[in-house]
């Protein structure tokens, strides 16, 4: 951060606050219209936060994956725009080979050969040509821009729980590490912004039924996006969301007798699909096809840790065992333990990890909470006969095995797991809600469902 920074960002600033407050008549109801600006300002607060944690309390370097890295090898696409556009533009497009034209560019670049982080460095180098490349002001972008898919979820499930508007308030908008790593200039940010306009589309295509051509191109666009960027994030995704369209027009079904006959032919043709579309997304990349997935796991798992090790991190482990598929199912139970409830606060080196495991301690204590007062055998009914509990919570648990099993580096853990917190308390807050409702006489239950959504 530098002088252009303090010249740029306020009035960058300035612009977004001035479209969010004309926009959010359109975006809010009375209801929801006091969270709008706050959640906005926590998370350009979260993107500048992110800047000055990485260059005062890091001292600037350049970990891996790290935010300055991209910012970096963005400027030299700039550079190459403004030495001659055409090889900008060529730079910008390039797939990984090096040409004559833009070699003297792209050797510089650190991030160069890597697909899923050039294409984030693309996003940024986009965002510089109308910023003059200002860290501070390409950071509210990426605020900006993950905001309007946090609020497109939060809206979706607004829409089916009007009522909960404040608690899913907190666990959407507002969790501390969400708002933090989901704002700055990472791909977290972008993979966090793209499942919420994801979940948004869904609700808009298949629920709603509104605007369904528009929707259905958003949602493949946003979909492209994380294959892009994170892939596994869309091999946990895609089948969930499956499961919770398959289900949710089952439930339609008046019969209980004939919906339970054909639950499991329902269950049975969204599992197929959601194997084909991993099928499909592995053969897009082999890293992530069945037969890599679990030496891709290995080796990403080995190198974080050691870099987790020679940057005095905290690193944690499983056990041993092997890294074939077998092997890494039977640490399921506590890969999601670690995503979920861990680093301990025993755990916890220094302050950064200390907030982390405290947050950790509360999503335990939510998660005990829920499930002691909704009765252990009746939560296990709820996530299975409500499709949006178990979207959210089937989404949650394998998104944090697939981080959990190959992550084993505390540091990168806090940041890679993002993505999981908002469905996963969604989920529970849903699942204590109904919980809630089950008990109450049937006189004063209300269906505040709306009518263009199915049961």
């Amino acid at each position: 951060m530098g002088f252009l920074d303090v010249l740029i960002g306020p009035v960058v600033l300035a612009i977004v606050l001035a479209i969010a407050f004309a926009v959010r008549p359109w975006f809010t109801d009375p209801l929801t219209h006091r969270y709008f600006i706050p959640a906005l300002g926590m998370k350009i607060f979260g993107a500048l936060a992110v800047g000055f944690i990485y260059q005062f309390y890091y001292g600037g370097g350049k970990p891996s994956g790290d935010t300055f890295n991209y910012h970096q090898n963005a400027s030299i696409v700039l550079e190459a725009f403004s030495d001659d556009p055409a090889v900008g533009l060529q730079l910008l497009m390039a797939n990984g080979e090096y040409t004559s034209e833009i070699f003297n560019y792209a050797v510089r670049m650190y991030w160069f050969r890597s697909p899923t982080e050039y294409f984030v460095v693309r996003i940024i180098a986009i965002l510089g040509l109308f910023t003059l490349h200002s860290y501070a002001a390409i950071a509210i972008l990426f605020a900006a821009i993950s905001f309007s898919g946090v609020w497109a979820m939060y809206k979706a499930f607004y829409k089916f729980y009007p009522g909960l508007h404040r608690m899913l308030a907190w666990a959407i908008l507002f969790v501390p590490s969400v708002v933090f790593w989901g704002s700055g200039i990472l791909k977290d940010t972008i993979t966090l912004g793209a499942l919420g306009w994801a979940t948004w589309a869904i609700v808009r295509v298949f629920f709603e039924r509104k605007s369904v051509v528009s929707s259905s191109l958003i949602l493949l666009f946003v979909l492209y996006t994380i294959y892009s960027i994170k892939i596994y994030i869309a091999l946990c995704f895609l089948p969930a969301a499956l499961l919770w369209v398959f289900m949710s027009y089952s439930s339609q079904i008046s019969s209980t007798p004939l919906r339970l006959m054909i639950a499991p032919f329902i269950i049975g043709i969204a599992g197929a699909i959601g194997y084909y579309a991993v099928l499909k997304v592995g053969e897009g990349n082999n890293r992530y096809s069945l037969e890599k997935v679990s030496e891709t796991a290995e080796i990403t798992a080995r190198y974080l840790a050691y870099v987790g090790e020679k940057q005095g991190g905290s690193v944690y482990t499983l056990g041993d065992y092997d890294f074939s598929p077998t092997g890494m199912l039977q640490k399921f139970p506590l890969a999601v333990n670690v995503t979920l409830f861990r680093p301990y606060l025993w755990e916890a080196y220094n302050p950064v990890m200390m907030l982390s495991a405290l947050e950790s301690l509360a999503t335990l204590l939510i998660t005990l909470y829920v499930f002691f007062k909704a009765g252990l055998l009746r939560s296990f009914s709820l996530i299975g006969s409500n499709p949006i509990i178990l979207f959210c919570l089937l989404f949650a648990v394998a998104f944090s095995f697939a981080v959990g099993v190959s992550t084993y580096n505390f540091g990168s853990l806090v940041r890679y797991k993002i993505p999981m917190f908002p469905f996963y308390l969604s989920g529970l807050i849903i699942l204590w809600h109904h919980a809630n409702e089950a008990r109450k006489p049937t006189s004063v239950l209300q269906d505040h469902r709306p009518e263009s959504l199915p049961a």
